[in-house]
C-alpha cells in the first residue's frame, strides 16, 4: 500500500538494482516472489520505500549505502509534535516547555480523541505524547491505530497516564508506545527522552 507522508522516500525497481547491484530484472523478481516489499503505481510500476529497502539489505547481509543511510536520518528528524492530554494546564506547560527548548519544533495540541484524531491526520506528527486515560477513548486502541497507521511515517509514541496499576505500563508497550511515563512527571526530562528515542528509530532504519 503507498503512504501518504510525503517525507517518504521511495525507489524505482531500477534504483533498487542499481543500490544493489543487480540487474533490473534481479530486483523485479524478489518484488513479484514476495522477498522485497512494494506497491505497484497506477502506471503499472513498482515503487519500494526506503526503511523496507533498508531491513531487506540488512537481512541479505548487504551493505547500506551512505545516500539510504541519509534518507533514512532525514526521515527520523523530528518537526511536528502531538501533545495530547484533557488536562489543559499540563498540555500548556509541556507545549510552552517545548516550544522554547525546540524552537524549530512545531508542536501541536489535542485535549480530547476527536481533536487527537483530527490533529494527527493533519499534522503528521513524528512524536505523539498522549495521555491514555482520555475520557470516552480507548488511549491503547488509539495508541496501536498511530503506530500501525501507514500514512504516518512511523511516529514516536510516548504514553502518559496519572492513574496506573501494575498492568498499565505493559499494556502501553504491547499497544506500541516507545515509552511509557506516569504523572507527575518532570518536564525538564522530557527532551533526554524524545532525543533518546528519536535516535534508536534512526539507529532502527539504518
Amino acid at each position: 500500500m503507498a503512504r501518504t507522508n510525503k517525507k517518504e522516500r521511495v525507489f524505482s525497481a531500477h534504483e533498487v538494482a542499481n543500490i544493489c547491484g543487480v540487474v533490473n530484472q534481479t530486483a523485479i523478481n524478489w518484488i513479484d516472489k514476495g522477498h522485497l516489499e512494494a506497491y505497484t503505481t497506477p502506471g503499472g510500476q513498482y515503487r519500494v520505500y526506503a526503511d523496507i529497502l533498508a531491513k531487506f539489505l540488512q537481512k541479505q547481509g548487504m551493505r547500506l549505502p551512505d545516500e539510504l543511510k541519509q534518507i533514512l536520518a532525514e526521515q527520523a528528524r523530528i518537526e511536528q509534535v502531538l501533545i495530547v492530554d484533557d488536562d489543559n494546564d499540563f498540555n500548556d506547560l509541556v507545549k510552552q516547555f517545548l516550544d522554547k527548548r525546540y524552537p524549530d519544533y512545531k508542536v501541536n495540541q489535542a485535549f480530547d480523541g476527536y481533536d487527537a484524531g483530527k490533529a494527527i491526520s493533519e499534522f503528521k506528527p513524528d512524536v505523539v505524547l498522549l495521555d491514555i486515560n482520555l475520557p470516552g477513548v480507548d488511549g491503547f486502541k488509539l495508541c496501536r491505530q498511530i503506530k500501525s497507521d501507514d500514512n504516518l511515517s512511523r511516529p514516536i509514541v510516548v504514553t502518559i497516564t496519572g492513574m496506573a496499576d501494575d498492568g498499565t505500563r505493559e499494556r502501553a508497550l504491547e499497544a506500541g508506545a516507545d515509552a511509557f511515563l506516569q504523572k507527575p512527571i518532570d518536564v525538564e526530562s522530557l527532551p533526554a527522552l524524545i532525543e533518546e528515542l528519536a535516535e534508536n528509530r534512526a539507529t532502527r532504519r539504518a
